[in-house]
């Protein structure tokens, strides 16, 4: 596996491997929630944030992060690819090489808040709403 910046050609791949992670994770969403957000990500989100892939041998992509300003705004991993490492190493790259210091986190989704908890990342706030202003509350925490 290896990181490398996504670029425009990559994102009909990165749709998918979202689309294949918000199923398996984010089993709070709505189905009208994940139409409305695949088109904000294609439209607007991927070109607004610093995207990294995490490729396989292949340049297969097994997950992606996406940062801005010093926020990780997304971390999503192919549930094939789940517990091998890729989230660490994609949540390190933003890190080291970024400077990632904060990440909201859907306050429905433990198996992300203790990932970010057990990478050092700490609660620092709550939102009651989303970024879209729906029901689906967020946890902002900070790195220590």
């Amino acid at each position: 596996m290896h990181i490398d910046e996504a670029c425009k050609q990559d994102y009909p791949e990165l749709l998918l491997v979202w689309e294949r992670s918000v199923r398996a994770t984010h089993d709070f969403l709505a189905e009208n929630d994940i139409e409305s957000l695949r088109s904000l990500i294609l439209k607007h989100y991927f070109d607004a944030v610093t995207l990294s892939c995490a490729r396989d041998e292949h340049g297969k992509i097994l997950g992606f992060s996406g940062v801005f300003n010093g926020n990780l705004e997304m971390l999503f991993i192919d549930p094939e690819s789940r517990g091998q490492g890729i989230g660490t190493a994609l949540c390190r790259h933003a890190v080291d090489h970024l400077g990632v210091t904060s990440v909201d986190v859907n306050e429905q989704n433990p198996q992300a808040l203790g990932f970010y908890e057990h990478f050092g990342f700490k609660i620092i706030g709550r939102s009651p709403l989303d970024g879209q202003g729906k029901p689906y509350p967020l946890l902002h925490l900070a790195l220590h």
